[in-house]
């Protein structure tokens, strides 16, 4: 399942549904465990805002800053989930 269009989940005792591009993010995140994602190696418009959306939900993501070399050498951020997080229902985008 890799195009995720909506979410139903689990936090706690809780239960949210996410939409669009932050019901994918949380996916990544689930699917990328303790490893996590960076928007280099996987691309996405606006990772920050869609984190940013997540955590407004109560879901703890951690970041974390990666130096990265190269022609245009800088950081970025690898966010990997902190918070336990059940998928109760996932459709895709058709």
């Amino acid at each position: 399942m890799q195009n995720i269009a909506s979410l139903k989940i689990r936090i706690g005792e809780k239960t949210k549904e996410l939409e669009g591009r932050v019901a994918w993010t949380l996916h990544e995140l689930l699917t990328a465990g303790e490893r996590g994602c960076t928007p280099i190696e996987n691309p996405a418009p606006r990772w920050s805002d869609y984190v940013f959306k997540l955590s407004r939900e109560g879901i703890e993501i951690e970041t974390i800053t990666e130096k990265h070399g190269g022609i245009y050498a800088g950081h970025h951020a690898r966010y990997v989930l902190r918070s336990p997080v059940v998928i109760l229902e996932a459709r895709e985008a058709a």
